[in-house]
């Protein structure tokens, strides 16, 4: 009985954890309810205690995921641990490490950070989705159009007049007649294939030869999310009162190759003496962006460079959220128009056919 009960105990626990790691938005609330009760001097132990019972109605319904979570972290905290250390395995570990900066007394500041990195990551996410997700929607609708045009549509005229000789645009649209009849694998592959190798290459692809497509969207788009999340995250832990090199490091846990080629590049600077606004420059490769390296090389000297570089995150946060939703404007014009052509383009293949069907009858 007693080994059934713990299984039953155990099977709770990873079930209310794999809930809290996907309830992103939840833990932001939990942390803002810590925050208002730190500031109003609770200890970090009756603040939990005071989130589990609303969350549990006064101990009502205590297999709550998020209550269990909090009863975990709870323990954790009692046998002496650090905060960031009770989250591991409930929470991300770039989560985790924006809350491990100070002791206690320093956390509500932390949470605050982890907050403001969050959020403005959100900000970041939903216009790059929308930049990506629907130029990439029309162009699968590019693909059925041929498809349907090729397998469906043209083959019909073409036996109405089996003997004619196509010209123009006809005989472009009786070629991908042909083409596509025998080669529709290959067609509705390209695509998936296309997309599967750019999503590979995006945090993958880390040398100096980034660079050169490093403007060119959607690799453009990736720079500017992981750019703006790695300023916001360093601006927090600086702020924090983390050297740049400690703060730097500890940005290399969790980090796609893409981005750890870029601290660790801007690392080997820093360690011979740079500062960080000198050793991006010398990395030569324009991360985070080149106005903003130009910016901490005029920043990183000056006293008041904690209070810059929070600055400059944010305010390169606003300008990215309007840039990368421009970009997507653009992206879904160019992909709408590319709809657009194909559809024109048969339409007026289609006419072609006819009219030489009519003289060919004739």
């Amino acid at each position: 009985m007693a080994n059934s009960k713990f299984s039953v105990a155990d099977l709770n626990r990873y079930y209310a954890m794999i809930i809290c790691r996907m309830s992103g938005g939840t833990r932001m609330k939990i942390y803002r309810k810590l925050i208002s009760l730190l500031r109003n001097r609770f200890s970090l132990m009756d603040a939990l205690d005071r989130i589990r019972g609303i969350i549990t109605n006064d101990g009502k319904n205590p297999d709550e995921p998020m209550a269990l979570a909090i009863l975990y972290w709870s323990r954790s905290l009692q046998n002496g641990n650090p905060f960031s250390v009770a989250l591991e395995g409930w929470a991300p570990a770039s989560e985790r490490l924006m809350l491990s900066v100070g002791d206690v007394s320093h956390l509500e500041g932390a949470l605050e950070n982890l907050i403001k990195v969050t959020e403005g990551t959100k900000k970041m996410k939903e216009p790059l989705v929308s930049a990506i997700s629907y130029p990439m929607f029309l162009s699968m609708m590019v693909i059925l159009i041929i498809y349907a045009i090729g397998a469906y549509m043209v083959p019909p005229m073409m036996n109405a007049a089996p003997n004619t000789r196509w010209t123009g645009s006809a005989k472009d649209l009786v070629a991908l007649s042909i083409w596509i009849q025998k080669n529709w694998a290959v067609a509705f592959a390209s695509l998936p294939t296309v997309f599967v190798l750019i999503y590979l290459t995006m945090g993958r692809w880390k040398g100096k030869t980034r660079a050169f497509v490093e403007n060119i969207p959607p690799w453009s788009l990736y720079r500017i999310f992981v750019g703006v999340t790695w300023m916001l995250a360093l601006s927090a832990l600086v702020r924090a009162g983390t050297p740049v090199s400690q703060a730097l490091r500890s940005l290399r846990h969790d980090a796609s190759p893409y981005l750890l080629y870029r601290i660790d590049s801007a690392l080997v600077f820093i360690n011979n003496g740079d500062n960080l606004g000198e050793a991006l420059t010398k990395t030569g490769l324009g991360f985070p962006d080149k106005e903003i390296v130009g910016d901490l090389r005029i920043y990183s000297e000056m006293d008041n460079f904690q209070e810059a570089l929070d600055q400059m995150a944010n305010e390169w946060l606003e300008d990215s959220v309007t840039s990368i939703g421009q970009k997507a404007s653009v992206l879904n014009m160019i992909a709408t128009l590319f709809v657009s052509g194909t559809i024109a383009w048969a339409v007026m293949g289609t006419f072609a056919m006819q009219d030489q069907i009519t003289k060919a009858m004739g």
